[in-house]
């Protein structure tokens, strides 16, 4: 009974060792079924994602369309000149400028244009002038009494200026005529002369003030209608948001051309002027050596008719003497 319980437990142990090995296999076998069907899924994966992002990107394009709607406050856009076809000639920075500038300029030109005007209507006049003058003195230079000088100023022109001052020293002569003062006669005889030189050269010297006042005030009006233009470019600075010079150089340009129209106006103004003031001074010396040469013979005549009268006095006295 013994032995035959110790085979029956010897067998049923290797019966269980055979069973649990065949399980082992089994379950050795569904493990590596499992670690590979993971494996296989595993690099499924990433394959499927790119199939995935592929067939949604296409679908993904059209969502860029939105970028192209127009902003609520769109910034402004600003044109360099050439887009905007500015006109930059003289003209054209005329018509762009401001309505102080355009003022400025419209002042400047005037002034231009009065230089200009005095220069030929009183340059023709002093020359006129001149000429004249130069033949009268010619012609009175041997002349020995008033009476014989005032003959020969019949045939003077209108404007003569030997003309007149031989009159005002014949009329002095008529009004002094019972006067036996010859020195008195001088005097008064020079100051109507000197009187008459003077009012002659102040109406000669008419138009030089003007002249003096645009040479003076020219470039500082130019200067002031600059400084407007530039405060108004940066002010469009300001509102455009944007410093690129191609839009700021206009406004600039403009402004500028209001101190170069001062230039122009001034310049020419102060050398007109100091030509003309050179003209009539010498203008002047020549009509004063007119009036020293009739001052000279109405001095004379009263010199020798004072030496006639002294003769006759003299040669009356001896006869009642004798």
């Amino acid at each position: 009974m013994k032995t035959a319980g110790k085979h029956l437990n010897q067998g049923s142990f290797g019966l269980g060792r055979a069973q649990w090995g065949k399980a082992l296999g089994r379950g050795l076998f569904a493990s590596m079924v499992l670690v590979v069907g993971l494996a296989g899924s595993a690099q499924a994966a990433p394959a499927a994602n790119p199939a995935v992002t592929e067939s949604v990107a296409p679908a993904a394009a059209p969502a860029a369309a939105p970028e192209t709607l127009t902003p609520v406050n769109p910034q402004p856009t600003i044109q360099p000149p050439e887009t905007r076809g500015m006109d930059l000639s003289v003209w054209g920075m005329y018509q762009h400028a401001d309505i102080v500038v355009k003022t400025v300029m419209i002042g400047l030109v005037l002034a231009s244009i009065v230089t200009w005007t005095i220069l030929f209507s009183k340059g023709s006049e002093l020359f006129r002038a001149k000429r004249r003058l130069r033949r009268e003195q010619l012609t009175l230079a041997n002349v020995r009494t008033l009476d014989e000088a005032s003959e020969l100023a019949q045939g003077f022109s209108e404007e003569s200026i030997s003309a007149v001052l031989l009159n005002d020293a014949q009329n002095e002569l008529e009004l002094s005529a019972e006067s036996n003062d010859n020195n008195g006669i001088k005097e008064r005889t020079a100051f109507r002369l000197e009187r008459r030189v003077a009012g002659y050269s102040r109406n000669m010297g008419r138009g030089n003030g003007f002249l003096a006042t645009i040479g003076a005030i020219s470039p500082f009006v130019g200067l002031f209608g600059t400084v407007w233009g530039i405060m108004n470019s940066f002010i469009g600075i300001a509102h455009s948001q944007t410093t690129n010079l191609a839009v700021v150089a206009p406004g600039i340009a403009e402004a500028l051309l209001a101190t170069a129209l001062g230039l122009v106006a001034a310049i020419p103004a102060v050398v007109i002027y100091n030509i003309f003031a050179r003209v009539i001074g010498g203008h002047r010396a020549q009509v004063g050596d007119v009036a020293a040469q009739v001052l000279l013979l109405s001095s004379r005549d009263l010199d020798l008719a004072a030496t006639a009268e002294a003769k006759r006095s003299q040669h009356s006295h001896q006869l009642r003497v004798g």
